[in-house]
């Protein structure tokens, strides 16, 4: 990506901070009595996706600071350079494509010279024509019983891509299809599906790029013998099909080469649901409709590439990213979607955005002098107003939230969706507005309760408030909502990495704890090695090893 001025040398991250010095005090309720138009004029209107950030601790002057910002660094140039095909993942020296991935009007995209649109459609088409043999009951098991079960076993984007978005698509899954996930290398994760399922019907996808990834492989062994203890060793063919690039390793498992379904280097793993780690969820919903995902996504492209700043629904979200997080020093962020079938986004969330900006170290090989990723966490709503709203509200650190919510329900059931809604936008306002402590004390004066107790109890029940949040309006959480939602997040991350001049897309943080524990697998069982360990490390060993025997 090429050097650059430090961030915190830049022009208009010195007016920022000048201009956060005289807006620090701001109170939202306030910037809301003053201008009534303010909701209009800090929402943005994408399709059927609604985008209000008007409950920032923002004004004007705040947001054109930030474009200005992202002027300075460069970030239109970085995004063509994005879709271009340049090789924007320096450490690794590779193009970042997934927004090749779901290129629905196929215009080339170079890599080293080579357009990618051929395999990747390639790679769709083969996608189609599995899961509609599967679907279909075309594609049968070992005894010729339709495979109903469909377990995908990965880790990471290869595991919660496709356990997301098939939970969050639920209401499109065929009849008489289930899906399954197993990940963790925990015995319990394998053990609990495979209690669950009847081999006979039973397809499980492996997913793994090069066939040797520990957690994946050794689930996919369990999940074979299981098999071939119950149908014998010629049914794996009939039973298992892989995502991944070995063509060598996947036949030695087993697995027809022909149900061999590749992807690509300039995928990176949280960002490869859009590709064939998306099978799983294909053969759920059916093909159309993951293709209707990709649109959604496609969509969302077009409007990051080609929108102004101030109309960009990601370049907005990011921008008050990093207003929050190194300007307020607010270093966590909530997510939280009122739709029980998007329980699973903040998960999926937490890998994109963590993986991708927990960084350290930016693009020229310097120390970070400033704070980059902040931690996600979240749920859905109303369960979580139950359970950390609580230090939301109320807790010494303010944490910013994304709200999203869909006005129609897939399950319109009485007044369910109605209460739940309410329930959403109080939440909102509730965080915006607060309560004072004059409000508290007349509320309790109301109630009738003595001069004493209101005098005791008016702090408790008081709420700063100015506590700011953005809010996602959907008519309905469909395929296409959902594929534009997903990229408005990825797009999001990006444009952070970009301000933040860190390298989003490779992931050597989660390599260290891998190396080491393939060095500890055999002590757990064999000779220990004290001079390779800490005291600490090595007193465990030893407890663990006792417990076990």
């Amino acid at each position: 990506m090429g050097s650059r001025k430090n961030l915190c040398k830049m022009k208009y991250w010195k007016k920022l901070h000048s201009h956060f010095k005289a807006v620090d005090k701001l109170k939202m309720r306030d910037l809301f009595d003053k201008d009534k138009n303010r909701a209009e004029e800090f929402t943005i209107q994408f399709e059927n996706m609604t985008f209000d950030y008007s409950k920032n601790r923002i004004t004007d002057k705040t947001m054109r600071l930030l474009f200005d910002l992202a002027g300075e660094c460069n970030l239109s140039e970085k995004i063509e350079a994005m879709f271009k095909g340049e090789k924007i993942n320096i450490t690794e020296n590779r193009s970042v494509l997934h927004i090749a991935l779901r290129n629905r009007k196929n215009k080339p995209i170079y890599v080293d010279g080579k357009d990618v649109m051929p395999e990747i459609n390639a790679v769709l088409a083969k996608m189609k024509k599995f899961s509609d043999s599967v679907r279909f009951g075309e594609f049968k098991g070992h005894t010729g019983k339709k495979l109903k079960n469909i377990v995908n076993i990965g880790i990471g984007g290869s595991d919660l891509g496709p356990m997301m978005a098939s939970h969050a698509l639920q209401r499109y899954w065929a009849k008489d299809i289930k899906c399954y996930f197993i990940s963790n290398i925990d015995g319990t994760a394998c053990a609990q599906v495979l209690n669950e399922v009847n081999p006979e019907e039973t397809l499980f996808i492996v997913a793994s790029k090069t066939f040797t990834t520990i957690e994946t492989l050794t689930n996919a062994r369990t999940c074979r013998k299981w098999l071939v203890d119950e149908l014998g060793e010629h049914a794996v063919s009939k039973h298992f099909v892989a995502l991944s690039t070995n063509k060598e390793e996947v036949a030695k498992f087993g697995i027809d080469t022909e149900n061999m379904f590749e992807f690509w280097d300039f995928v990176g793993g949280r960002y490869s649901l859009w590709s064939a780690i998306g099978l799983s969820l294909a053969i759920a919903v059916g093909m159309e409709n993951f293709e209707k995902m990709l649109d959604g996504a496609y969509a969302m492209d077009k409007h990051f590439r080609s929108a102004a700043f101030e109309k960009n629904i990601p370049v907005v979200m990011a921008l008050l990213g990093v207003w929050y997080n190194n300007f307020f020093n607010y270093k966590r962020y909530g997510v939280i979607a009122y739709d029980q079938y998007l329980k699973y986004l903040p998960a999926y969330l937490q890998q994109l955005d963590m993986e991708s900006n927990g960084k350290s170290v930016d693009v020229n090989g310097e120390d970070v002098k400033y704070s980059t990723g902040p931690a996600i966490f979240g749920g859905a709503g109303t369960d979580v107003q139950h359970s950390f709203f609580q230090l939301i509200h109320q807790g010494t650190d303010v944490v910013p939230c994304d709200f999203i919510i869909p006005a129609i329900s897939h399950n319109e059931i009485g007044e369910h969706h109605e209460i739940l809604v309410s329930n959403a936008i109080a939440q909102v306002e509730a965080l915006m507005r607060g309560k004072t402590e004059k409000e508290a004390a007349d509320e309790l004066v109301k109630a009738g309760k003595p001069k004493g107790t209101v005098e005791f109890l008016k702090k408790f029940k008081a709420f700063s408030g100015n506590r700011p949040s953005n809010t996602f309006v959907f008519k309905k959480i469909d395929p296409y909502a959902l594929g534009a939602l997903l990229a408005a997040y990825e797009h999001k991350v990006f444009v952070q990495g970009v301000i933040w001049n860190v390298d989003s897309f490779d992931q050597f943080g989660v390599e260290l704890g891998k190396q080491l524990a393939l060095r500890i697998l055999p002590e757990l069982k064999g000779d220990l090695h004290p001079a390779e360990h800490d005291s600490s490390t090595l007193s465990l060993l030893k407890i663990i090893r006792n417990y076990r025997k």
